[in-house]
């Protein structure tokens, strides 16, 4: 007969790990439905095994047995069906090894030695302590287990016991050292393989806890990322309302001031030239004051964010002023667009806006060029204009107040966890960019 060599459920010692062939990052289910298929066959198992034992002894029961040895064999087998069906009922509810499982494994291998003496295929029963040694036995009695059933079976393989004279003695001897040696190097691999599974064991559930911090960091990061929008938005709202308050002052009020001047001197002059002369410049004044307060009203909300995308928003603002100031203005888009966050397609529309005003006060600038570029995890908007340009330096002294300036581009990008930068000389034109993180249209 050839000896079986499975892997027995064990995790050291000459036993092998039952569930180590699905242990190799199988998953939780599959590892499940191996145990479950191990578990019945510790239950039902030395049934088909006793079965199939008892099948090849009564086919070679003529050449092998005498009458008192089958009816020896009988009674054994009647006694193991009995062992097994009160080691069934015992078992139920158990989970651990105990004392119980080691008078369980050694009366079933008394029955299976003494079934194996009266008959070497009944060793096809004895095999069963191959696979059941961890599963019912505590681990200082795992390798007694084990070599206990090496006995069984190299007396099966040599010829049957008892063995016959000194060559059978011989024989039996060298079978046996080959059995211990099999079960040796398969529980040195099994334990490896243990090992092994463990690590990735450990390695998984390393990965699973920092996944969930990932997430919960990414969840965190979310939170912080629509707080910062909506606190952008506000202090947008709020930076709007002083802009505007400025330009009202600045130009709307400054212009009504010198219409009520105006009308003033008309009321009373007695002149009617001097009058006529007033009343024309009050007239101009309230044009102009009108002028500034449409201005102040387009201003105010980005209205071609309404029907369209940041990339035709701006390209219609750089047509129109450039037409508006009869300088070549072009515009170009790098990278992939897509739409952005309203905060974030509302800051730089804004900023190209400021930077094309500055343009147009202060530049006298014969080409202007607009680029925004889709970059990653950025976006960017770069303002350039072939002007006289200006000393970095004298800044703060030209910047004045801020608000509408090249402070107030600033603000806005800082705003959303962006920035301005700006480079410039006197007489080679001026730069400005704009970059500000690049966060989707939430839709």
């Amino acid at each position: 007969m050839t000896a079986l060599f499975p892997r027995a459920a064990s995790r050291d010692g000459f036993g092998v790990d039952e569930t180590g062939a699905m242990s190799d990052g199988a998953s939780d289910i599959k590892r499940d439905t191996v145990e479950e298929r191990w578990e019945a066959f510790h239950r039902w198992g030395p049934y088909g095994l006793l079965f199939i034992g008892c099948l090849a002894a009564a086919a070679t029961a003529d050449l092998l047995m005498s009458t008192a040895a089958r009816w020896a064999a009988l009674a054994l087998v009647g006694g193991a069906l009995l062992l097994q069906l009160c080691w069934g009922r015992l078992r139920r509810g158990r989970s651990a090894p105990g004392a119980a499982g080691v008078v369980y494994y050694f009366l079933r291998w008394a029955f299976a030695f003494a079934l194996t003496w009266l008959n070497p295929f009944f060793a096809f029963y004895a095999v069963v302590g191959y696979f059941g040694a961890q599963a019912v036995l505590p681990r200082r009695w795992v390798k007694v287990g084990l070599f206990a059933t090496a006995v069984i079976m190299a007396g099966s393989q040599s010829g049957g016991l008892p063995p016959k004279g000194s060559m059978g003695w011989v024989l039996f001897g060298a079978v046996l050292a080959i059995n211990i040696v099999l079960l040796t190097v398969f529980s040195h691999l099994a334990a490896q393989e243990d090992e092994r599974a463990r690590v990735q064991g450990e390695t998984i559930a390393e990965l699973e806890t920092t996944n969930a911090r990932l997430q919960q960091a990414l969840d965190e990061n979310a939170a912080l990322h629509a707080q910062l929008l909506l606190q952008a938005r506000e202090a947008g709202v709020a930076d709007e309302r002083r802009r505007l308050a400025a330009e009202i002052h600045d130009t709307i009020a400054q212009g009504l001031t010198g219409i009520i001047a105006q009308l003033q001197v008309v009321m009373s002059s007695s002149d009617p030239a001097l009058a006529r002369e007033h009343l024309a410049s009050a007239q101009s004044l309230a044009r102009h004051s009108l002028g500034e307060a449409r201005r102040s009203v387009q201003n105010l909300s980005p209205l071609d964010l309404e029907h369209g995308v940041l990339h035709e928003a701006l390209k219609k603002t750089v047509a129109q002023w450039g037409a508006r100031h009869g300088v070549r203005a072009d515009f170009t888009v790098t990278g992939t667009a897509v739409q952005l966050h309203d905060e974030i397609e509302a800051t730089l529309l804004r900023i190209a806006q400021e930077a094309l005003a500055n343009a147009s006060r202060h530049a006298h600038a014969s080409r202007v060029g607009v680029t925004l570029s889709f970059m990653g995890d950025e976006v960017s908007l770069d303002v350039r204009d072939d002007g006289r340009g200006f000393d970095p330096l004298d800044l703060p002294a030209r910047s004045g107040t801020g608000g509408f300036g090249l402070d107030g581009m600033r603000a806005r990008a800082e705003r959303v966890a962006g920035g301005v930068t700006v480079e410039s000389e006197p007489g080679h034109g001026t730069a400005v960019s704009a970059r500000v993180p690049l966060v989707p249209h939430e839709h």
